[in-house]
């Protein structure tokens, strides 16, 4: 009997003891195992700033792409159309501007003249002063030409610059993974032609529910897996945000990585652990 009571007190004592251990962990050992993928943080839609037909689409879904190069070109009738009537208003502001200036020179040189034959008394006061409002009225033609011949400039010089923005580039490396125009269609500004993705700057994104939000801490270290490469990388929480819809009761939340340790890419599944 004596024995028997021992036994029954070790095999009530553990589990007491168990029970403490699993209590414990449940107030200071929660995990919280989050599913998400890997998305970029810096995707962009690519769309062209002029209306036109499009031409030399040089990459496809999936291409990899460097900054600078050139995704696709618009057509330039108009804007070579804009230049030819530029440059004519050019031309005739800079006529416009010699004209008056050969207008005050030849007046210059007849005050001069007048100038001298006041001072013999041959020429009448009321003259010489005809020729110097003639004058003040003619300088005051050619700055105004001047100022026209340099606006036309300026027009021609915006009309120009247009052109680079025909040719459409890549503003930073990365993967297309959106295609939308073909050769011969036309290009709509603020309507996406391409989806670029930055493979360089990468997270991970999970939801997680209001309830376990207590759980999630800025800056908190967390441990995120990819099964698809049996890989475990360090994280830490970089942000939360909340949810557009009221009615969810969740909050998206972003995970960091050292990017240098493994190589992923947008739309891989992603397990995040949370101790």
């Amino acid at each position: 009997r004596d024995r028997r009571a021992c036994i029954l007190g070790v095999v009530t004592m553990k589990n007491i003891l168990i029970l403490l251990i699993a209590l414990n962990f449940s107030l200071y050992g929660m995990i919280l195992e989050l599913s998400g993928g890997v998305v970029s943080d810096n995707q962009k839609m690519i769309t062209s700033r002029f209306m036109g037909f499009v031409k030399n689409v040089s990459v496809s879904e999936g291409d990899r792409v460097k900054k600078g190069q050139l995704l696709y070109e618009i057509d330039s009738n108009e804007i070579d159309s804009a230049k030819s009537q530029v440059e004519l208003i050019v031309q005739q502001a800079q006529l416009s501007l010699q004209m008056y200036q050969s207008q005050l020179n030849n007046i210059q040189l007849n005050l001069s003249r007048h100038r001298r034959l006041y001072k013999k008394d041959v020429v009448s006061k009321a003259q010489l002063e005809e020729l110097e409002l003639a004058e003040k009225n003619m300088k005051d033609m050619v700055l105004i030409a001047k100022k026209q011949v340099a606006q036309a400039l300026a027009k021609l010089k915006e009309v120009k610059n247009q052109y680079k923005y025909l040719k459409i580039k890549a503003p930073n490396d990365g993967v297309i993974i959106q295609k939308n125009i073909r050769d011969g269609e036309i290009a709509i500004p603020g309507m996406p032609a391409f989806v670029l993705t930055d493979l360089k700057h990468l997270k991970v994104v999970a939801e997680v529910s209001e309830q376990n939000l207590k759980y999630v801490k800025i800056g908190k270290k967390v441990k995120i897996e990819i099964p698809s490469l049996s890989k475990k990388i360090n994280g830490k929480v970089s942000a939360i945000i909340p949810s557009s819809n009221p009615m969810t009761h969740t909050f998206k939340v972003k995970f960091s990585y050292d990017i240098d340790k493994i190589v992923l890419f947008p739309g891989m599944y992603a397990k995040v652990i949370i101790r």
